[in-house]
């Protein structure tokens, strides 16, 4: 292979000197000066030059400064040419693999056909193409040509082979491959590892990772993301740590899935030293970093934080100006949330369905019915958006929460597509809210036949029927739970303490202060007792006595959590709290009259909202 790449730059380099217009060719900057040096090359018929019209095709393909249409020009070259030989071949499977790959495959079908036989530049592209489309099946057919032409132990071709298995999600084949290199390198360490992490093994992935002989950035970002991807957001922020102990810069792909895995864990100290950390090491802040640094604010709690990150970003897209919409609506500030929708429209961007599915969840957690009934035909009137099924939650979330029961169940039912679980969740959601027995036992009916294995559905059901005094009913969702072997997945509460996450749950006692901390939460209960708290059991569990029931209730995750914030935290700094699971309402009650009688603000983020508790009152306004 080397020796044909001498002898192609010796003809070149006799090209040049006897045209030195070619020279040009070296110093192209955009595809107009190409052009013109085309137009030269056609009417001297330098162009029927076989060498020279590669080195052209080649420039096309491989500068992507010349824009989105140098491809395509590279194929027109390509065509005007009597007898493409395989550089030509090579340069147009490698063009087209990453844009268009079945164009990609075409050409390699072209190339048989014309009895040119590749070789080992024409096969890592070809099978970069099947990965591009995650097809299987045309992965294994490149496989049989590279065996079939003998290039199977050509590290590079064995590279390609492994992204190639482990894009399609094929860990087997991918490291059948890997184990049969005889000296694999970085590439193909960082491939397979990016293999197990797509398939959830994070466990083999970072195996493989501390047995790597040497590491490149793009190893760490691949397993740095692997964890985030696979909310292993702890192990995400911890390898961060190794990679900076060790010296290592890292650069804005790694930055993005280390400031996503802390906006999951609700960690703003970590999240604000990331963000120093970008600004100090130069970092760009690109649209893809500036959005996930708006969304790590938001959800951390502090959403003035992400609309002044959001201002200073030098450029957003629609996913920029979602993100902030979300967090605005996840804060309860729906008409923050629909200016900011206008200023976007406005601007000329044209929103996503998911922009809409994050509008229609500010207007229900804001009560505003009738601009979200609005929003959402403006849909497929303005904007060409056919609604989702996530779209038509989110209006039955909107009518339900406002009470609008009736007509809710109306909405659902008369729906142009099958509604799903989620959708029936949402109304069994506003009749716990609203208390009606009736439409649930509906609901649920047609809800847990479809989800028998959701425990949520089942508990949701069962606090309908005890706060409607049907304990006959009550008893048959708790048998129906038990013969299903259904359990309510556990409860955990975050805080960020000191630059430390404490995961706290309901009656873990493997905290290393929880002793201090249970005798923190009774001095707590007992002044917030004096304030009028008398404990709410509805929500508890229903299978226990109502003494167990308030003891269960004190030892809730959030109460536990809030207790090490008081103990480890001054005024006026912000409690802020972080749940897997929707608040209930005795917590909700307790948090409140916590914030009154300690004079402390708490912001909590639940499964679907944050909180803001401030002198007694919440800014959710009992809606939530």
């Amino acid at each position: 292979m080397n020796s044909s790449i001498n002898i192609s730059n010796k003809v070149l380099n006799t090209l040049r000197l006897k045209n030195p217009k070619l020279l040009l060719l070296e110093s192209c900057n955009n595809l107009s000066q190409l052009k013109i040096i085309h137009g030269y090359m056609i009417r001297t018929h330098i162009i029927f030059d076989i060498f020279a019209a590669s080195r052209l095709i080649s420039l096309c393909i491989n500068n992507p400064s010349f824009g989105p249409f140098s491809l395509n020009y590279a194929h027109n070259v390509f065509s005007q040419i009597e007898t493409p030989n395989l550089f030509m071949y090579n340069a147009l499977i490698k063009g087209f693999s990453g844009e268009n790959p079945i164009k990609g495959f075409d050409f390699y079908v072209r190339m048989l056909r014309a009895n040119i036989v590749p070789d080992n530049l024409s096969f890592p592209f070809l099978v970069r193409a099947c990965a591009q489309l995650e097809v299987i099946d045309m992965g294994i057919q490149a496989h049989g040509q590279i065996v079939k032409h003998g290039f199977e132990n050509d590290v590079y071709v064995q590279n390609s082979l492994v992204y190639m298995y482990s894009t399609c999600g094929d860990i087997k084949a991918a490291n059948e491959v890997f184990s049969r290199m005889l000296s694999p390198n970085v590439v193909s360490w960082t491939s397979i590892i990016a293999g197990f992490n797509k398939i959830g093994d994070v466990e083999m992935a970072r195996e493989l990772f501390d047995r790597m002989p040497e590491r490149n950035l793009v190893t760490w970002s691949t397993m740095i993301n692997g964890y985030a991807k696979n909310n292993c957001f702890e192990k995400a922020v911890e390898l961060f740590q190794i990679l900076k102990d060790k010296g290592i810069k890292a650069n804005e792909t790694v930055m993005v899935s280390v400031i996503s895995s802390y906006a999951h864990l609700g960690a703003i100290e970590l999240g604000e030293k990331a963000h120093d950390y970008v600004v100090k090491k130069n970092l760009s802040l690109n649209v893809i970093l500036g959005t996930a640094l708006v969304d790590m604010y938001a959800r951390c709690g502090s959403i003035e934080k992400a609309i002044k990150v959001f201002d200073q970003m030098p450029e957003r897209d629609v996913l920029s100006w979602t993100a902030l919409i979300a967090g605005l609506a996840m804060h309860g500030y729906a008409e923050k949330a629909i200016w900011f929708f206008s200023k976007m429209v406005n601007s000329g961007l044209k929103p996503r369905d998911i922009t809409f599915t994050y509008l229609l969840s500010a207007c229900s957690h804001g009560g505003l019915v009738e601009k979200g009934l609005e929003l959402f035909e403006s849909m497929k009137r303005d904007y060409g958006i056919e609604p989702r099924l996530e779209h038509y939650g989110c209006v039955v979330d909107l009518l339900g929460r406002a009470g609008k029961l009736a007509e809710a169940e109306k909405f659902v039912l008369e729906m142009p597509v099958k509604p799903n679980a989620p959708i029936w969740g949402a109304l069994l959601g506003a009749c716990r809210i609203h208390r009606n027995a009736e439409i649930a036992e509906r609901v649920g009916n047609i809800l847990i036949p479809l989800l028998p294995e959701h425990s949520g559905y089942y508990v949701l059901l069962s606090n309908i029927y005890a706060r409607t005094n049907r304990w006959e009913n009550v008893e048959t969702m708790r048998q129906m739970m038990k013969e299903k072997g259904v359990k309510k997945p556990p409860g955990y509460s975050l805080i960020e303490v000191d630059g430390k996450v404490h995961n706290f749950k309901m009656g873990d006692k493997s905290h290393p202060e929880i002793e201090m901390i249970e005798r923190k939460w009774d001095e707590i209960l007992r002044k917030i007792r004096l304030a009028g708290y008398t404990g709410n059991t509805s929500d508890a569990l229903f299978d226990i006595d109502e003494e167990e029931k308030e003891n269960a209730l004190h030892r809730h995750s959030e109460k536990l959590a809030i207790a090490y914030g008081i103990m480890r935290t001054e005024t006026p700094a912000p409690i802020r709290i972080v749940k897997n699971l929707r608040v209930c309402e005795d917590c909700h009650t307790a948090t409140k009259l916590i914030s009154k009688v300690f004079r402390r603000e708490l912001i909590v983020r639940d499964r679907n909202r944050f909180h803001h508790f401030r002198e007694g009152s919440c800014s959710c306004m009992d809606y939530w």
